[in-house]
């Protein structure tokens, strides 16, 4: 059985980094041998960062999930390759022109940061629930079909929890894609780790930069490290 403890390596790592003051004073060399300040705790920053990550990340399997279960039905072939290539342009857009577009629309602050977030991440969800779904047995579904399941009670009880191991992977990646993504947020007003990089670029302060990224790597690593963990176990 794989050990779970280094998954847990870059949690620990990212707690000690948090540690009020500790983060600053060792990247004072990198800011003229002054220690970096900032408005905000790091802490809080971190939460509010992880917290827009999550709350893109619930929107984007309600609508993905249900999307790919919609396309993969029997005679929506074109339908599935229109969803494809739709969700596609999500990360064909740089994220930057996504943002400058959201803004007249929504205004500064958390709204077009989160819809950023949804079309970046949607397209490893969809399509690996897609990939998924398309990937469970025809036998296993002709089995259930022939055990009185109706299409609903196949989709819940098979399709899905046979599906689940890929669509988690998409998942996986899509957390990871938006916790770097998110960083650019901060420089429309939705503040979290993206806030000291955009301050550290504006009084180019390395110090504040690397902050900044430093965290944002950790978290992103702790992230993957702990969805891998609950995809395994599924």
């Amino acid at each position: 059985m794989r050990s779970i403890w280094p998954v847990f390596i870059w949690p620990a790592l990212l707690l000690v980094c948090l540690i009020p003051g500790l983060l600053n004073r060792a990247v004072s060399s990198l800011s003229a041998g002054q220690v970096p300040v900032l408005d905000t705790p790091l802490w809080k920053l971190t939460l509010w960062h992880l917290g827009l990550v999550l709350s893109a990340e619930v929107v984007v399997l309600l609508i993905g999930v249900p999307l790919a279960v919609a396309v993969t039905r029997p005679g929506r072939a074109s339908l599935m390759r229109l969803a494809e290539a739709l969700t596609g342009l999500g990360q064909t857009v740089p994220t930057l022109a996504i943002l400058a577009l959201a803004v007249p629309a929504l205004g500064f602050g958390i709204k077009p940061t989160l819809l950023g977030l949804l079309l970046y991440g949607l397209v490893p969800v969809v399509s690996n629930a897609i990939a998924g779904l398309l990937a469970v047995d025809k036998p296993t579904l002709d089995a259930a079909r022939g055990m009185g399941m109706t299409d609903t009670q196949r989709l819940m009880r098979v399709e899905l929890p046979l599906s689940l191991p890929i669509l988690l992977a998409g998942v996986r990646t899509s957390t990871v894609y938006n916790v770097g993504t998110a960083t650019i947020g901060a420089a429309l007003g939705a503040s979290g780790l993206g806030t000291p990089i955009i301050e550290g670029l504006s009084q180019q302060n390395t110090g504040l930069v690397v902050i900044g990224a430093l965290l944002a790597a950790l978290l992103a690593l702790s992230l993957d490290g702990l969805l891998g963990l609950v995809a395994a176990e599924a």
